[in-house]
């Protein structure tokens, strides 16, 4: 197998989307990863949409975008079979992944220590809601309940009255990546100890682990953040601004680059020099700053200003729909969509994994599985495994 991971066995039994995007993060590094699904419906998010297509409309394209890079098996984890089959899987694979609610696994005849007395070399990955401990780690959690919780909803929104929850499910796909750099550290430490260990993280320390200068504002400035609309709360200008024909986003984050701006904009006279002096001014006169950037913004459309700042070596952009981000050649160039052949859908793309490595060759990826679609061929190398 390609990738760094190409010797890694990870057994999935994970559903929804922070644990398979964990799962499948390890299977874009070339892990083998055997996604383990319920006969009856397999994982939920097989059911969750729109959009459905193929003949059918009965694929979901949101099981599609966690999904890839795996191979599945359907198994009922409550039959005896199954947690035979289960038993058998775990002696021979590296990794697990899974996302049950505090003490499912215990009750599945799958504890830790279980896991440890079938494989003492198994990484074990637990994504949880809000933690598999302290005095709140039973609750069950989802991507929305966590944003809430963690207060990301009270970061975002137009205003700190109207709090609004990121458009992408953060929370789980922060979970997924802190769980997946979890798995690959403690792997590494695997080499020295020979013996695997638990990785645990959850959509609570996924989304508070990424408050950053957020939480430092509190911890240490006593500053609670707040909604702020489309403009930052510590850089100014840094923000979305209205052209002529719509917006577009400009970041100043040195005085160097205010000047530049300024020059082009005309505010590189008094009173504008000593009130704008510096970031500090700048935020402190963000309303004005925005009302007089604007004033001179919307005389010119928004081509003219990105080429403008484009030359002047401002960053700036452009505020682009999901499927113009997919056309554009830039999101191409960099690996980010990626073509696999679906048994049903054909030829489709897919949105590619977030790393590159200089000097390995194109990766091969595989489509997201159909339920239960390589059940024979998993079986198969599990037999040849235990000869």
């Amino acid at each position: 197998m390609q990738g760094a991971l190409g010797d890694i066995v990870v057994l999935d039994l994970s559903r929804a989307l922070a644990g398979p995007h964990a799962a499948q993060m390890l299977g874009d590094l070339g892990a083998r990863v055997i996604k383990v699904e319920h006969p009856a419906g397999g994982d939920e998010s097989r059911g969750w949409g729109p959009p459905f297509v193929g003949p059918g409309h009965d694929i979901s394209t949101y099981f599609l975008a966690a999904n890839r890079n795996k191979q599945s098996i359907a198994v009922d984890l409550k039959s005896a079979e199954g947690r035979s089959l289960v038993e058998r899987l775990v002696r021979q694979s590296d990794v697990l992944v899974e996302n049950f609610r505090t003490g499912v696994m215990d009750r599945l005849g799958f504890s830790v220590e279980r896991l440890h007395e079938l494989n003492p070399r198994l990484v074990i990955l637990s994504i949880t809601g809000f933690g598999h401990d302290g005095p709140e780690g039973g609750r069950p959690g989802y991507d929305q309940i966590a944003q809430g919780e963690a207060g990301l909803m009270s970061l975002t929104g137009p205003s700190p009255e109207e709090p609004y929850r990121v458009g992408a499910s953060v929370a789980d796909l922060l979970g997924g990546i802190h769980g997946a750099y979890g798995v690959v550290a403690a792997l590494y430490e695997r080499e020295r100890t020979g013996r695997g260990k638990v990785v645990r993280t959850s959509l609570l320390a996924a989304v508070t682990g990424v408050h950053s200068y957020h939480g430092t504002a509190w911890t240490v400035g006593g500053q609670v953040s707040r909604a702020g609309g489309n403009h930052h709360a510590s850089i100014a200008p840094y923000g979305a601004f209205r052209c002529a024909d719509g917006m577009i986003q400009i970041a100043a984050a040195n005085d160097a680059q205010w000047r530049r701006v300024a020059a082009l904009l005309g505010l590189d006279v008094d009173p504008y020099v000593a009130k704008y002096a510096n970031n500090r001014e700048r935020f402190t006169h963000r309303d004005e700053l925005i009302a007089d950037m604007e004033r001179t913004l919307t005389k010119h459309d928004r081509a003219h200003w990105l080429a403008a700042l484009g030359e002047a070596g401002v960053p700036a952009g452009a505020i682009r729909s999901i499927d113009e981000v997919y056309a554009w050649d830039q999101t191409r160039s960099q690996g980010l969509v990626v073509e696999v052949d679906h048994p049903v859908l054909g030829t489709i793309e897919l949105p590619g994994p977030p790393l590159r490595f200089d000097g390995d060759p194109p990766v091969r990826h595989t489509a997201p599985p159909a339920l239960g679609e390589h059940g024979d061929e998993v079986l198969a190398w599990l037999e040849a495994r235990e000869r």
